[in-house]
């Protein structure tokens, strides 16, 4: 097998776990990190990594990006916009021709509030946070990448995400979970695992400019998932809080300013992909076995 090399900007939960894979493979990773302490560590695990805070360029780019296949982005935009297009979107437009594919990490936040209707990738993006108009202007600035330079640019809508060390299980266990019920509510979860598997597919079979949800199939209400989680672990189920009476912080509360139901019909039709995790009863009781 010819050696290839990946590059991720920000190497978070659910990059790391479709670095590891790859690099199981034999692919050589590359990747960042915001603090020196943090380079070290991924150095110390046989990763050749690199200090990228957003704020300032990388001081050795041409080390970092020079022979790289493919590219994954996984920084999220603050308010002036994306980071790494901002500081490092000229180096990598100079190399587009040489990498063969690269997926940027967006979030299904980007098709706003829905009222529990179903979207999927065709659908219009009216986003309804601060936060999704934000990941809606980043995925247009790398699509012009695509456009104007021909970097193959997949874009990858990821519904909330949970796995090894966040769950559920994980939210019970520490006494922090509660039920906050409010009508109608339904979010769509991805499985870290199903992410990889999805990510792995794509290179497989890229089409750049295309757009797809990650998810699994089963849209639930939150207060249900506290529920299973706890009958996996055979504690009391908290009672249910009336989200108008719920103590949260404006962060959490942002979350509930969206329902709706996304389809994830796109990575089966196109990448041929079976979820491992279909839905969240499967993968949290797979993480109770495995823990």
């Amino acid at each position: 097998m010819t050696s290839q090399t990946l590059f991720v900007f920000g190497l978070g939960y659910s990059a790391r776990v479709f670095a590891d894979r790859l690099r199981a493979d034999g692919w050589d990773i590359r990747a960042t990190a915001r603090s020196d302490d943090k380079v070290a560590e991924l150095r110390a695990a046989g990763i050749t990594a690199f200090r990228f805070d957003g704020s300032t360029p990388m001081t050795n780019v041409n080390d970092a990006l020079d022979g790289v296949s493919s590219l994954l982005i996984s920084v999220p935009p603050g308010a002036d916009g994306d980071p790494v297009l901002n500081l490092h979107g000229r180096d990598i437009a100079a190399r587009a021709s040489s990498i063969a594919w690269a997926g940027y990490l967006s979030t299904t936040g980007v098709y706003g509030d829905r009222g529990g209707g179903w979207v999927d990738e065709t659908s219009e993006l009216t986003p309804a946070t601060e936060r999704g108009r934000r990941r809606v202007d980043a995925e247009a600035g790398w699509c012009r990448l695509w456009r104007e330079y021909g970097l193959p640019v997949h874009l990858f809508r990821l519904a909330g995400i949970y796995g090894p060390g966040r769950n559920a299980l994980e939210t019970v266990q520490s006494g922090r979970a509660r039920r906050v019920i409010k009508k109608g509510q339904v979010f769509s979860r991805a499985h870290v695992a199903d992410i990889a598997t999805i990510l792995e597919a794509s290179i497989d079979r890229p089409n750049p400019g295309a757009a797809y949800n990650i998810c699994d199939d089963y849209p639930a209400p939150p207060q249900d998932v506290v529920a299973y989680a706890c009958e996996l672990l055979g504690v009391v189920v908290p009672p249910g809080i009336p989200y108008s009476n719920a103590e949260l912080s404006a962060f959490g509360r942002s979350f509930y300013a969206e329902s709706k139901r996304v389809s994830n019909e796109r990575i089966k039709d196109e990448l041929g992909v079976e979820l491992a995790y279909p839905d969240y009863r499967t993968g949290l009781a797979a993480l109770r076995d495995a823990s």
